[in-house]
């Protein structure tokens, strides 16, 4: 039986004189239809072979969703990376950012946390959202913060580490006396030089293994401590060790999975509904089964092959721990993937299906789970979406509407007296918070405790960028700001009266109400007296969570704001100082004052700054008479 193929599409001139030009080189390319919408964003070894592969004769129909809508694309735009990993990563930002209707990406995608290790002489152990790439072990990602909290806390009762941003050097004294933590033996105090580089890192290593997994040879760490503390008649110290040991043999044995597979591999399990999927990724390290987690995709019509394929992609390029072995129910063929995944990994990665025996069973119950929680997630949604459809059709009944509002925004000002004041729009999409819609604006009209005057200059820009976004159709989806069916104010009747006259001179016509909070009244534009909803009404219900969402997030970023003013230091405002070279001051001299009061041959001595520049800065100080 002969294989169908599909003959060489012909290329429109734009994308034949892009082909023409491509690098080869690693990076991300980007397909856009004619109206400029980005289709579908890929990532490539060789961006040369992968991407005029498209339009090459012989290809199989279905085998890529890309090639059988190729003459949807009418232009190509790439970004060339340094590595094939960076690619991966830019790869899945991208998806994030233009949602492009021909990927596949994951529902959950978000900032995970991580555990991470830095790269000092004593490294610090904490918790972070953000890879950056100076040499720190990063593990996770972690699907919850709970998670995380119940690593740091296994590994803070087994070993002794430092998580303080004390700037340390080796063996010397960074403060006179040791924190609470090295009293209670959770820190071994290289502040003070209480320990060796050396002995310093034999601890993390065993921090290490336990964050990846490794059980044994954290125990081996272990064990060796206790012997150690048991040699120096610390009785105590060894008889806690002992403890920790026999818990963790304890949790390795009931994690001891068949040992017929791979020591080190990740088994995915994929299971679909419709356009929904579920993968859930099953982790054994050391021939135990050391964590589960699941992710929920949005797959459209994509293969199985593709689903796994984009999966591994985005999931794998910001993985602290990729292994070398990935276990699939269908192969995943896909070369360039293989190789930038060998860039995450020394030795690259091995996409195997297993046929029989133990990992099989732990590929059917890794499906098992991804099938489950498909169906927790349809269960949740359809709750959420009746809950969703009720408060609407409460808000139609309280508020004599025509229709049920597809889009609500409610508007809130923060302020201390007068200072960084801050507004914030959040957006109610079909009855559902739309984080992605939210907007923060800094008031920089107002000099004093006024919300009214505050509320005015928020919404006066907000629909002054609506009215600009709309002369320019075409745009990304994220700068053009659709126009509310419902305009909430956090305040009562001034509040709207203030909200009212803004729009009015803006001509812009929209449903305006405002929620007071003293008493939970609607107050509606133009009436005399509030709307009272009882308590339990679900249409009072979704703007009490609007109104409260809005305070959040003007809170947040009023914060910020101060924190950022209270962090900024008469080194900012220096000709010539840089970034980089106040952070070497601060963390020479430890503040402006630290800096004013140092000899000008110290300053000079630190690296980029020299005689010249050590003089201005004195200068700018007022210590430069010395």
């Amino acid at each position: 039986m002969t294989t169908e193929r599909l003959p060489a599409p012909k290329p429109p001139a734009a994308v034949a004189a892009a082909l023409a030009v491509l690098p080869d080189a690693p990076g991300v390319y980007l397909l856009s239809d004619s109206s400029g919408a980005v289709i579908y964003v890929g990532k490539a070894a060789r961006l040369t072979q992968r991407v005029r592969s498209y339009w090459q004769a012989g290809a199989i129909p279905g085998a890529h969703r890309i090639r059988d809508a190729i003459d949807q694309v009418a232009t190509i735009d790439w970004t060339v990376t340094d590595s094939p990993s960076e690619a991966l990563l830019l790869e899945s930002r991208l998806v994030k950012r233009h949602l492009p209707r021909y990927n596949v990406r994951l529902r959950d995608d978000r900032s995970y946390p991580y555990i991470r290790v830095t790269n000092e002489p004593y490294p610090r152990v904490e918790r972070t959202r953000r890879i950056v790439r100076d040499g720190s072990h990063y593990f996770g990602p972690y699907t919850t913060p709970g998670a995380v909290n119940a690593a740091m806390s296994t590994i803070r009762r087994l070993f002794a580490f430092r998580t303080c941003d004390l700037q340390t050097a080796p063996e010397q004294r960074a403060i006179e006396r040791p924190c609470l933590l090295f009293h209670l033996k959770r820190c071994q105090g290289p502040c003070t030089g209480e320990v060796t580089v050396a002995d310093y890192r034999q601890e993390l290593i065993g921090v290490e293994h336990l964050l990846a997994g490794r059980t044994r040879p954290a125990i081996a760490a272990l064990r060796e401590r206790m012997e150690r503390a048991s040699d120096g008649e610390a009785f105590e110290d060894a008889a806690r060790l002992r403890d920790a040991i026999g818990a963790l043999e304890q949790t390795f044995e009931a994690q001891r999975v068949p040992t017929s597979g791979r020591p080190d591999e990740d088994v995915l399990g994929l299971a679909r509904r419709g356009g929904a999927a579920a993968i859930a990724c099953f982790q054994v390290r050391d021939s135990a089964l050391v964590g589960r987690e699941v992710h929920r995709l949005e797959a459209g019509e994509a293969s199985d092959a593709e689903v796994l394929a984009a999966f591994i992609g985005q999931h794998y390029a910001r993985a602290g721990d990729v292994p070398p072995s990935v276990a699939t129910a269908v192969p995943v063929d896909d070369a360039d993937l293989a190789a930038l995944l060998a860039t995450a990994r020394p030795g690259g990665m091995e996409f195997r299906v297993p046929l029989r025996g133990d990992r099989v069973r732990l590929l059917r119950l890794a499906e098992r789970n991804a099938e489950e929680r498909l169906i927790r997630g349809a269960a949740e949604e359809d709750a959420d979406r009746a809950r969703a459809d009720a408060a609407l059709a409460a808000l139609v009944n309280a508020l004599k509407l025509d229709a049920p509002p597809a889009r609500i925004e409610c508007a809130d000002v923060s302020t201390i007296q007068g200072a960084f004041t801050v507004s914030s729009l959040v957006v109610a999409i079909d009855g559902q918070p739309t984080p992605k819609e939210y907007r923060r604006f800094k008031i920089k009209e107002v000099d004093q405790q006024d919300d009214f005057a505050a509320h005015r200059e928020a919404l006066r820009r907000r629909f002054a960028r609506a009215t600009r976004a709309g002369e320019r159709a075409g745009q990304a989806e994220e700068e053009a700001w659709g126009r509310p069916d419902l305009l909430v104010i956090d305040g009562g009747r001034g509040q709207v009266s203030a909200a009212a006259a803004e729009l009015d001179a803006a001509g812009v016509e929209v449903t305006l109400i405002g929620l007071a909070k003293e008493r939970e009244e609607i107050w509606v534009r133009g009436a005399t007296s509030p709307i009272n909803l009882p308590a339990t009404d679900p249409g009072l219900r979704l703007l009490q969570r609007l109104r409260d969402e809005a305070h959040r997030f003007a809170i947040g970023y009023h914060r910020t704001l101060r924190s950022r003013a209270a962090t900024e230091s008469r080194l900012d405002a220096i000709r010539g100082l840089g970034p980089a070279r106040r952070k070497a001051l601060l963390r020479r001299f430890g503040s402006a004052a630290g800096v004013a009061a140092a000899p000008l041959d110290e300053i000079a001595a630190l690296p980029g700054i020299g005689p010249a520049l050590a003089t201005r800065i004195l200068e700018e100080l007022g210590a430069g008479g010395r």
